[in-house]
Formats: C-alpha cells, sequence, structure tokens
C-alpha cells in the first residue's frame, strides 16, 4: 500500500511517499516561496527519486486542517487534483493530530499548538506511550489563558509540539515545570507524520472519495470575520 502524503498548513511545505512500514522518499521545504510554487515540483521529484508512478498510489492523503486558510486550501485542492485522474480515495488528516506522530517512542503528553494570532492556538491533546497515541481532546482554537488552566490539571510529562510551541512557552514563562519544547526537529508538522498519521485512518475506514475531500477549519478566516462584522454594523 503506497501512500503519496502533503503538508502545506504552515510556512513549511512537504511531500512524502511512504509505505506502511517505510518511507520512501520525502521532500521538505521551508522558504519565501509559495506553496503554490514549492508542492508540484515536489511531489514530482519525490515521484522520479522513488521510480514510482502516479498510477501506483493507493491513497492520497492531506493535512487538511487546521492551519494558514490558503496554505489549506492548496494542499486540499493539490490532493483532489492528483486523486481525481483515477478516482484515488483520499485520506482527511488532523494537523495537529499528525504532529502527535513526531512523538512516537516517548512517554507523555504531546500539546499540539499552532498560532491562531490574537493570543490564540489551534490546540489538541495526545497522550504518547511507546507507539501508542491516544487522542484527549478534539481539535479546538482557544485562547493561551485557557490553555494553561488546562495544562497545570496535568502531571505528567508535557512536550509542546507545532509553530505556536515557543509562543505556548513564552506565555507559560517557565510556570509549569512538566512542560518542554520538543526538539526542533521534531517540532513541526512533516509530510511523513501524516502520512503515518493516514495509515491509523485506513485501518478504521476513515477515507473519501477526492469529491469529498475538503479543508476543515476550526473558525472563520480574518477576512470573513471582518466581512461579517461590517455587515453586522451596516458598513458597506
Amino acid at each position: 500500500m503506497k501512500i503519496l502524503a502533503v503538508d502545506t498548513s504552515a510556512t513549511a511545505a512537504s511531500v512524502c511517499l511512504a509505505i506502511e512500514d517505510k518511507i520512501l522518499g520525502e521532500f521538505y521545504t521551508n522558504t519565501a516561496l509559495t506553496h503554490s510554487q514549492t508542492l508540484v515540483p515536489m511531489a514530482e521529484q519525490v515521484l522520479k527519486t522513488t521510480r514510482t508512478d502516479m498510477d501506483e498510489i493507493d491513497y492520497f492523503a492531506v493535512n487538511a486542517g487546521p492551519g494558514s486558510f490558503t496554505g489549506v486550501r492548496i494542499g486540499v485542492a493539490a490532493v483532489k487534483g492528483m486523486a481525481f485522474k483515477n478516482n484515488t480515495p483520499c485520506v482527511s488528516v488532523s494537523t495537529l493530530e499528525s504532529m502527535a506522530y513526531n512523538m512516537l517512542g516517548n512517554d507523555c503528553v504531546v500539546c499540539a499548538v499552532m498560532d491562531a494570532r490574537c493570543s490564540q492556538v489551534y490546540n489538541a491533546l495526545f497522550k504518547i506511550s511507546g507507539d501508542s497515541i491516544e487522542r484527549l481532546c478534539e481539535d479546538r482554537a482557544l485562547a493561551l489563558s485557557d490553555l494553561k488552566l488546562e495544562l497545570e490539571k496535568i502531571t505528567d510529562k508535557i512536550i509542546l509540539v507545532g509553530d505556536g510551541a515557543e509562543l505556548c512557552a513564552k506565555f507559560l514563562e517557565n510556570s509549569l515545570s512538566n512542560v518542554f519544547l520538543a526538539p526542533i526537529n521534531n517540532r513541526v508538522q512533516t509530510a511523513a507524520s501524516t502520512a503515518m498519521a493516514a495509515f491509523k485512518n485506513i485501518s478504521v475506514d476513515k477515507i473519501m472519495s477526492p469529491a469529498e475531500l475538503m479543508p476543515t477549519y476550526l473558525r472563520l478566516s480574518q477576512a470573513q470575520r471582518e466581512l461579517n462584522k461590517r455587515l453586522g454594523s451596516g458598513q458597506k
């Protein structure tokens, strides 16, 4: 079973080709170029270097959110486009859950946090026991102050991952002795982790058609919120 996995949910972008027990190839970039410029060339290169034809792909997977509104849309649209040719099944992966796979092999609680601006984060908590992952809450957008109150109730070792990890650590200001930043090489989401999360989803038949694959947003975009505010106040 071969999966082509994609992540464009934040500043970095990556594409991975994997089978159940092996990462066959992965391309990762974190530059000023937009995902629309880097994603397709990376997908082409990972297929070329692994000598894999697009028709050999059994599933396409993508971090479908939360994350950057533009980034998530690009990743989902690209996967839909690649999958439509053969109506290849798709797997929608939570960006936050994919990051929990970065910490496999540890015994800890993973606090996945992405910067949602306005003193908020996209967040989910996961209990890691060796190779086992247990979700402790649903993906949500919440204030850093509310997240701190939740973390204060956890006695296990807590590891912060995600592009909001440093922001969260700074907000906590060493007030919780059991909270640690993940190593920099494991801190952000990658397509390899997306693939690992996708294999779990496939095992419980959480797959969909290319037409059914859609972005997952936890709140309205800033532009939509501003538009709603103007409409609500009668401004044009």
